[in-house]
Protein backbone atom coordinates (compact mmCIF):
# COMPACT_ATOMS: atom_id res chain seq x y z
CA UNK A 1 0.00 0.00 0.00
CA UNK A 2 1.40 3.41 -0.92
CA UNK A 3 0.19 6.99 -0.89
CA UNK A 4 -0.45 7.03 -4.63
CA UNK A 5 -2.86 4.11 -4.34
CA UNK A 6 -4.73 5.86 -1.54
CA UNK A 7 -4.95 9.06 -3.57
CA UNK A 8 -6.31 7.19 -6.62
CA UNK A 9 -8.79 5.31 -4.41
CA UNK A 10 -10.08 8.55 -2.86
CA UNK A 11 -10.43 10.23 -6.25
CA UNK A 12 -12.51 7.28 -7.47
CA UNK A 13 -14.64 7.31 -4.31
CA UNK A 14 -15.38 11.02 -4.73
CA UNK A 15 -16.08 11.01 -8.46
CA UNK A 16 -17.92 7.70 -8.59
CA UNK A 17 -16.27 6.77 -11.89
CA UNK A 18 -12.79 5.60 -12.86
CA UNK A 19 -12.82 7.82 -15.95
CA UNK A 20 -13.58 10.96 -13.94
CA UNK A 21 -10.93 10.10 -11.36
CA UNK A 22 -8.37 9.56 -14.12
CA UNK A 23 -9.24 12.91 -15.73
CA UNK A 24 -8.99 14.74 -12.40
CA UNK A 25 -5.61 13.16 -11.66
CA UNK A 26 -4.35 13.52 -15.25
CA UNK A 27 -3.43 9.83 -15.49
CA UNK A 28 -4.71 6.81 -17.40
CA UNK A 29 -7.83 4.87 -16.39
CA UNK A 30 -5.76 1.69 -16.26
CA UNK A 31 -3.50 3.23 -13.58
CA UNK A 32 -6.52 4.03 -11.40
CA UNK A 33 -8.04 0.58 -11.92
CA UNK A 34 -4.75 -1.18 -11.13
CA UNK A 35 -4.26 0.86 -7.94
CA UNK A 36 -7.76 0.03 -6.69
CA UNK A 37 -7.28 -3.66 -7.45
CA UNK A 38 -3.96 -3.72 -5.57
CA UNK A 39 -5.65 -2.21 -2.54
CA UNK A 40 -8.48 -4.74 -2.72
CA UNK A 41 -6.00 -7.62 -3.00
CA UNK A 42 -3.98 -6.36 -0.05
CA UNK A 43 -7.01 -5.77 2.16
CA UNK A 44 -8.79 -8.93 1.06
CA UNK A 45 -12.11 -7.18 0.51
CA UNK A 46 -13.89 -5.42 -2.38
CA UNK A 47 -13.79 -1.64 -1.98
CA UNK A 48 -16.27 -0.84 -4.73
CA UNK A 49 -19.38 -2.39 -6.17
CA UNK A 50 -19.12 -2.01 -9.94
CA UNK A 51 -22.48 -0.94 -11.40
CA UNK A 52 -23.71 0.34 -14.74
CA UNK A 53 -23.76 3.89 -13.34
CA UNK A 54 -20.28 3.80 -11.81
CA UNK A 55 -18.37 2.75 -8.72
CA UNK A 56 -20.28 2.45 -5.42
CA UNK A 57 -18.32 2.15 -2.18
CA UNK A 58 -18.85 -1.02 -0.17
CA UNK A 59 -18.90 -0.95 3.63
CA UNK A 60 -15.18 -1.81 3.58
CA UNK A 61 -14.59 0.98 1.07
CA UNK A 62 -16.32 3.55 3.26
CA UNK A 63 -14.21 2.52 6.24
CA UNK A 64 -10.99 2.76 4.21
CA UNK A 65 -12.05 6.13 2.84
CA UNK A 66 -12.00 7.74 6.29
CA UNK A 67 -8.64 6.18 7.20
CA UNK A 68 -7.05 7.00 3.85
CA UNK A 69 -8.14 10.60 4.02
CA UNK A 70 -6.77 10.91 7.54
CA UNK A 71 -3.38 9.62 6.37
CA UNK A 72 -3.19 12.11 3.49
CA UNK A 73 -4.38 14.96 5.71
CA UNK A 74 -1.66 14.27 8.26
CA UNK A 75 0.92 14.24 5.49
CA UNK A 76 -0.39 17.57 4.20
CA UNK A 77 -0.16 19.12 7.66
CA UNK A 78 3.41 17.85 8.00
CA UNK A 79 4.34 19.47 4.69
CA UNK A 80 2.88 22.78 5.83
CA UNK A 81 4.39 22.76 9.30
CA UNK A 82 7.16 25.18 8.28
CA UNK A 83 4.84 27.26 6.13
CA UNK A 84 2.11 28.17 8.62
CA UNK A 85 0.20 31.24 7.55
CA UNK A 86 0.92 33.15 10.78
CA UNK A 87 0.45 36.48 9.00
CA UNK A 88 -3.30 35.84 8.69
CA UNK A 89 -5.11 37.43 11.61
CA UNK A 90 -8.67 38.42 12.36
CA UNK A 91 -12.00 37.14 13.67
CA UNK A 92 -14.94 35.76 11.73
CA UNK A 93 -18.36 34.53 12.86
CA UNK A 94 -19.52 31.27 11.28
CA UNK A 95 -22.94 29.63 11.58
CA UNK A 96 -23.54 25.92 11.05
CA UNK A 97 -26.56 23.65 11.13
CA UNK A 98 -26.81 20.70 13.53
CA UNK A 99 -25.73 17.98 11.11
CA UNK A 100 -22.85 20.05 9.76
CA UNK A 101 -21.65 20.86 13.27
CA UNK A 102 -21.91 17.27 14.43
CA UNK A 103 -20.48 15.39 11.47
CA UNK A 104 -18.40 17.78 9.39
CA UNK A 105 -17.19 21.12 10.71
CA UNK A 106 -15.09 20.36 13.85
CA UNK A 107 -12.48 18.48 11.83
CA UNK A 108 -12.07 21.44 9.48
CA UNK A 109 -12.00 23.97 12.30
CA UNK A 110 -9.01 22.07 13.70
CA UNK A 111 -7.26 22.07 10.30
CA UNK A 112 -7.88 25.79 9.91
CA UNK A 113 -6.42 26.43 13.37
CA UNK A 114 -3.31 24.45 12.47
CA UNK A 115 -2.85 26.28 9.17
CA UNK A 116 -3.88 29.76 10.33
CA UNK A 117 -3.25 30.10 14.08
CA UNK A 118 -3.91 33.85 13.94
CA UNK A 119 -7.42 33.37 12.54
CA UNK A 120 -10.13 33.26 15.23
CA UNK A 121 -13.29 31.48 14.11
CA UNK A 122 -16.38 31.87 16.27
CA UNK A 123 -18.79 29.04 15.38
CA UNK A 124 -22.49 29.01 16.27
CA UNK A 125 -24.92 26.11 15.81
CA UNK A 126 -28.29 27.30 14.52
CA UNK A 127 -31.35 25.99 12.64
CA UNK A 128 -31.63 26.96 8.98
CA UNK A 129 -34.07 29.84 9.52
CA UNK A 130 -31.80 31.45 12.13
CA UNK A 131 -28.76 30.98 9.89
CA UNK A 132 -30.47 32.73 6.98
CA UNK A 133 -31.67 35.60 9.19
CA UNK A 134 -28.23 35.95 10.76
CA UNK A 135 -26.49 36.13 7.38
CA UNK A 136 -28.88 38.79 6.10
CA UNK A 137 -28.53 40.87 9.28
CA UNK A 138 -24.71 40.53 9.29
CA UNK A 139 -24.78 38.64 12.59
CA UNK A 140 -22.86 35.88 10.81
CA UNK A 141 -20.16 36.39 8.20
CA UNK A 142 -20.68 33.04 6.49
CA UNK A 143 -22.42 29.72 7.08
CA UNK A 144 -21.56 26.08 6.52
CA UNK A 145 -24.93 24.44 6.03
CA UNK A 146 -27.08 22.03 4.05
CA UNK A 147 -27.32 23.95 0.80
CA UNK A 148 -29.91 21.44 -0.42
CA UNK A 149 -32.28 22.83 2.24
CA UNK A 150 -32.10 26.50 1.32
CA UNK A 151 -33.46 28.46 -1.62
CA UNK A 152 -33.29 31.98 -0.18
CA UNK A 153 -32.94 34.41 -3.12
CA UNK A 154 -31.01 36.87 -0.94
CA UNK A 155 -28.19 34.39 -0.29
CA UNK A 156 -25.32 33.11 -2.38
CA UNK A 157 -24.51 29.41 -1.92
CA UNK A 158 -21.67 27.20 -3.04
CA UNK A 159 -22.06 23.44 -2.70
CA UNK A 160 -18.87 21.67 -1.66
CA UNK A 161 -20.00 18.06 -1.93
CA UNK A 162 -23.12 15.94 -2.28
CA UNK A 163 -23.64 13.09 0.16
CA UNK A 164 -25.67 10.21 -1.24
CA UNK A 165 -28.59 8.89 0.77
CA UNK A 166 -28.93 5.11 1.19
CA UNK A 167 -31.13 2.67 3.04
CA UNK A 168 -29.76 1.66 6.46
CA UNK A 169 -30.57 -1.85 7.67
CA UNK A 170 -29.29 -4.21 10.37
CA UNK A 171 -26.48 -6.34 9.02
CA UNK A 172 -28.59 -9.53 9.09
CA UNK A 173 -31.62 -7.97 7.38
CA UNK A 174 -33.02 -9.62 4.26
CA UNK A 175 -32.46 -6.39 2.28
CA UNK A 176 -28.74 -6.28 3.01
CA UNK A 177 -27.71 -8.64 0.23
CA UNK A 178 -30.42 -7.55 -2.19
CA UNK A 179 -28.30 -5.11 -4.18
CA UNK A 180 -31.14 -2.61 -4.66
CA UNK A 181 -34.46 -2.30 -2.84
CA UNK A 182 -37.75 -0.82 -4.07
CA UNK A 183 -39.66 1.80 -2.12
CA UNK A 184 -42.63 -0.55 -2.05
CA UNK A 185 -40.52 -3.05 -0.11
CA UNK A 186 -39.18 -0.32 2.18
CA UNK A 187 -42.76 0.83 2.89
CA UNK A 188 -43.60 -2.65 4.19
CA UNK A 189 -41.06 -2.32 7.02
CA UNK A 190 -41.10 -0.25 10.20
CA UNK A 191 -39.31 3.05 9.53
CA UNK A 192 -37.27 5.24 11.90
CA UNK A 193 -37.65 8.90 10.88
CA UNK A 194 -34.93 11.41 11.72
CA UNK A 195 -36.38 14.90 12.16
CA UNK A 196 -33.32 17.14 12.75
CA UNK A 197 -32.25 19.63 10.04
CA UNK A 198 -35.54 19.16 8.19
CA UNK A 199 -34.70 15.53 7.46
CA UNK A 200 -38.32 14.46 7.83
CA UNK A 201 -39.59 17.15 5.42
CA UNK A 202 -36.96 16.14 2.87
CA UNK A 203 -37.87 12.48 3.21
CA UNK A 204 -41.58 13.09 2.80
CA UNK A 205 -40.95 15.08 -0.39
CA UNK A 206 -39.41 12.14 -2.23
CA UNK A 207 -41.86 9.67 -0.70
CA UNK A 208 -44.82 11.80 -1.82
CA UNK A 209 -43.48 11.97 -5.38
CA UNK A 210 -43.81 8.18 -5.45
CA UNK A 211 -47.32 8.31 -4.00
CA UNK A 212 -46.24 6.29 -0.95
CA UNK A 213 -45.52 6.80 2.73
CA UNK A 214 -43.09 5.07 5.07
CA UNK A 215 -44.52 3.12 8.02
CA UNK A 216 -43.03 5.40 10.68
CA UNK A 217 -42.48 3.70 14.02
CA UNK A 218 -40.48 6.50 15.66
CA UNK A 219 -39.68 10.15 14.96
CA UNK A 220 -36.54 11.43 16.68
CA UNK A 221 -34.04 14.28 16.44
CA UNK A 222 -31.22 11.98 17.60
CA UNK A 223 -29.07 10.40 14.90
CA UNK A 224 -27.63 8.00 17.48
CA UNK A 225 -31.15 6.87 18.42
CA UNK A 226 -31.85 6.13 14.76
CA UNK A 227 -28.56 4.23 14.51
CA UNK A 228 -29.32 2.11 17.57
CA UNK A 229 -32.92 1.38 16.54
CA UNK A 230 -31.79 0.24 13.09
CA UNK A 231 -28.92 -1.87 14.44
CA UNK A 232 -31.26 -3.53 16.94
CA UNK A 233 -33.73 -4.51 14.23
CA UNK A 234 -36.43 -2.06 15.31
CA UNK A 235 -36.77 -0.47 11.90
CA UNK A 236 -34.92 0.81 8.83
CA UNK A 237 -34.24 4.31 7.50
CA UNK A 238 -32.79 6.31 4.63
CA UNK A 239 -29.99 8.69 5.58
CA UNK A 240 -26.86 10.19 4.04
CA UNK A 241 -23.39 8.71 3.84
CA UNK A 242 -22.01 11.67 5.78
CA UNK A 243 -23.73 10.57 9.00
CA UNK A 244 -23.32 6.83 8.35
CA UNK A 245 -21.23 4.75 10.72
CA UNK A 246 -21.07 0.93 10.43
CA UNK A 247 -21.57 0.37 14.17
CA UNK A 248 -24.16 1.42 16.72
CA UNK A 249 -23.25 2.51 20.24
CA UNK A 250 -24.05 -1.04 21.35
CA UNK A 251 -21.48 -2.41 18.90
CA UNK A 252 -24.01 -3.87 16.46
CA UNK A 253 -23.38 -3.71 12.73
CA UNK A 254 -25.36 -1.53 10.30
CA UNK A 255 -25.35 -2.11 6.55
CA UNK A 256 -26.41 0.08 3.65
CA UNK A 257 -28.36 -0.71 0.49
CA UNK A 258 -29.06 1.27 -2.66
CA UNK A 259 -32.65 2.18 -3.46
CA UNK A 260 -33.99 1.34 -6.90
CA UNK A 261 -35.03 4.96 -7.44
CA UNK A 262 -32.55 7.76 -6.88
CA UNK A 263 -32.97 9.71 -3.64
CA UNK A 264 -31.97 13.40 -3.55
CA UNK A 265 -28.49 13.93 -2.15
CA UNK A 266 -27.74 15.86 1.03
CA UNK A 267 -25.63 18.79 -0.16
CA UNK A 268 -23.18 20.59 2.13
CA UNK A 269 -21.70 23.96 1.30
CA UNK A 270 -21.14 27.60 2.10
CA UNK A 271 -23.65 30.44 2.20
CA UNK A 272 -23.31 34.22 2.52
CA UNK A 273 -25.31 37.39 1.89
CA UNK A 274 -25.73 38.14 -1.81
CA UNK A 275 -23.48 40.95 -3.00
CA UNK A 276 -21.16 40.75 0.01
CA UNK A 277 -17.45 41.15 -0.69
CA UNK A 278 -15.46 38.14 0.49
CA UNK A 279 -12.10 39.49 1.60
CA UNK A 280 -9.56 39.40 4.42
CA UNK A 281 -9.93 36.60 7.01
CA UNK A 282 -13.25 35.52 5.49
CA UNK A 283 -11.54 34.97 2.13
CA UNK A 284 -9.05 32.66 3.86
CA UNK A 285 -11.92 30.61 5.29
CA UNK A 286 -13.72 30.52 1.93
CA UNK A 287 -10.58 29.63 -0.04
CA UNK A 288 -9.70 26.81 2.36
CA UNK A 289 -12.95 24.99 1.59
CA UNK A 290 -12.74 25.70 -2.13
CA UNK A 291 -9.25 24.20 -2.23
CA UNK A 292 -10.20 21.18 -0.11
CA UNK A 293 -13.35 20.29 -2.03
CA UNK A 294 -13.46 21.95 -5.43
CA UNK A 295 -9.87 21.53 -6.61
CA UNK A 296 -9.65 18.54 -9.01
CA UNK A 297 -6.22 17.66 -7.61
CA UNK A 298 -7.45 17.54 -4.02
CA UNK A 299 -10.05 14.81 -3.27
CA UNK A 300 -12.74 16.17 -0.97
CA UNK A 301 -12.37 15.71 2.76
CA UNK A 302 -15.51 14.82 4.67
CA UNK A 303 -15.33 15.58 8.37
CA UNK A 304 -15.38 12.90 10.99
CA UNK A 305 -18.15 12.59 13.54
Amino acid sequence: MDLRELKYFLATAESGQVSRAANALAISQSSVTAAVRRLEDELGAPLFQRTASGMELTDAGRELRASAQDILDRLERARHITHRQSAVTGTISIAASYTVMGYFLPYHLDRLHQLFPGLEIRPSEQPRESIEEGLLSNRFDMAVMLTSNTANPDLETETLFRSRRRLWVPNNHRFHQAGRVSFADIASEDYIMLTVDEAAQTAMKYWSVLGMQPRVKLRTSSTEAVRSMVANGQGITILSDMVYRPWSLEGKRIGTVQTEREVPTMDVGLAWRKGMEISGPLAVFHDYFRHAFLSPQSPAVVGRG
